[in-house]
C-alpha cells in the first residue's frame, strides 16, 4: 500500500539495516533492526504509523544524503 510518508524502504538481513526515504526526500538507515520489524512495515497498513510506533527513536540511525 502506496503511504504519504514514507517514499521507499529496504531491508538487508544479513547487516540488519532498514533504510527508509521519506517522502521530504529524507534518507536514514536504521541499525540493528530485527527482520520481524523489517517485514512488519512490509505488511503494515499505515507505514508511517508503524514506522512512528515501532521503529523511530527505537533503533539506532544515520542520516544519508537527502533524494530530491
Amino acid at each position: 500500500m502506496p503511504s504519504s510518508v514514507i517514499r521507499r524502504f529496504d531491508y538487508d538481513p544479513d547487516r540488519r539495516r532498514l533504510s527508509v526515504t521519506f517522502t521530504s526526500g529524507d534518507a536514514y538507515d536504521y541499525e540493528d533492526v530485527p527482520p520481524e520489524v523489517a517485514a512488519g512495515i512490509a505488511a503494515a497498513a499505515s507505514r508511517g504509523r508503524y514506522f512512528s510506533d515501532c521503529i523511530r527513536d527505537r533503533f539506532a540511525f544515520r542520516r544519508r544524503p537527502r533524494l530530491d
